[in-house]
């Protein structure tokens, strides 16, 4: 199938999968049609590269605030993007589809609010796999729409992160002290028999403040990923009669990583990320056990009522704070 092909059937399949999300959930997207774009994994790299220059502007402005003009900016500048491409270069080669949702207003509307499809990737686990390409595209195509309705279908929740991420950014401040502290973070975990990357580097180097910010980053996006495994199954159907044997496989190669990779992964913090799908899908199943539905949508309800990560780990602690201050 040719290039143009697989990026109408994407168009196609993400009109689809829209469809059958909402429907499930119930929410309407304020931003109206999905936009699908199919890329090889240097498309995808360009991509983050943009979203990430987005997202650490606030940092990245304050470290040129402190090197003085000149050759040195320009080294820790280009320092730090070789590094960025080097990460997501490793990464490029696993991720499947990816929704955007570092939007600003002030930038170019084409480039933004997208769902991304790695079109070599998806090739590739359906030929290893022999997985049903229509099946496998579809249910590719409702986890990514899955994302993009949460944000779109909750507006206030983009805002919020982007507010999270953007304090996350103006709290950190590039001092070389910090290595010490992270220096003693990483023998606190030792003592306690707790792998101290577990979490990600960025954790190690965080101040007080930031932990806390990351906290709740983390416990939201522990709970959209689990609504968005969970909601990419029951969404999808009939329409994807494998969907199980996508997610065992998927969840198998997960495990396989070894090595140099393995590292790789929890210096950036993808390990805890696949934590985040299972945590919170069980996170979601104690909630529709006790309240059904009605409880899921509250925690999507506001700021407020979004788990910790504390929460994600013992849901009952946020069964007992937040239906409870409903019921008041």
């Amino acid at each position: 199938m040719g290039y143009s092909a697989i990026h109408r059937q994407f168009d196609e399949l993400t009109d689809q999968a829209q469809g059958l999300v909402e429907a499930y959930t119930g929410w309407q997207s304020t931003s109206g049609r999905a936009r699908a774009r199919v890329v090889d994994r240097e498309g995808w790299v360009r991509a983050n590269i943009a979203s990430f220059q987005r997202l650490l502007r606030p940092l990245t402005d304050r470290v040129e605030e402190r090197l003085r003009p000149g050759v040195g900016t320009a080294l820790a500048s280009r320092a730090a993007g070789v590094e960025i491409g080097a990460m997501l270069g490793w990464m490029s080669q696993r991720v499947l589809g990816q929704y955007d949702l570092l939007v600003l207003e002030d930038e170019n509307p084409d480039e933004q609010d997208i769902v991304y499809y790695v079109g070599p990737n998806i090739a590739a686990l359906e030929s290893k796999f022999e997985f049903p390409s229509d099946e496998f595209r579809l249910w590719v195509a409702l986890h990514e729409v899955t994302h993009r309705t949460q944000f779109t279908g909750k507006p206030w929740l983009r805002d919020y992160f982007v507010e999270q991420t953007t304090e996350l950014m103006t709290l950190a401040d590039p001092d070389p002290t910090r290595f010490f502290a992270a220096i003693g973070r990483i023998a606190e975990g030792v003592r306690a028999r707790r792998n101290p990357l577990d979490d990600g580097l960025v954790t190690l180097f965080a101040s007080t403040s930031q932990r806390a910010a990351l906290d709740r980053v983390g416990g939201m996006m522990s709970l959209l990923e689990g609504h968005g495994d969970v909601t990419m199954d029951r969404a999808g159907g009939t329409a994807v009669p494998s969907a199980e044997r996508f997610s065992a496989t998927l969840s198998a190669r997960r495990g396989e990583v070894r090595g140099t990779a393995k590292l790789v992964q929890k210096l950036v913090g993808l390990e805890a990320k696949m934590a985040q799908y299972a945590q919170g899908e069980a996170f979601i199943a104690a909630l529709e056990e006790q309240g059904g539905r009605e409880y899921l949508e509250l925690a999507f309800a506001g700021p407020d009522n979004l788990p910790s990560l504390e929460e994600i780990r013992e849901p009952q602690r946020w069964l007992q704070r937040v239906p409870a201050a409903v019921a008041i």
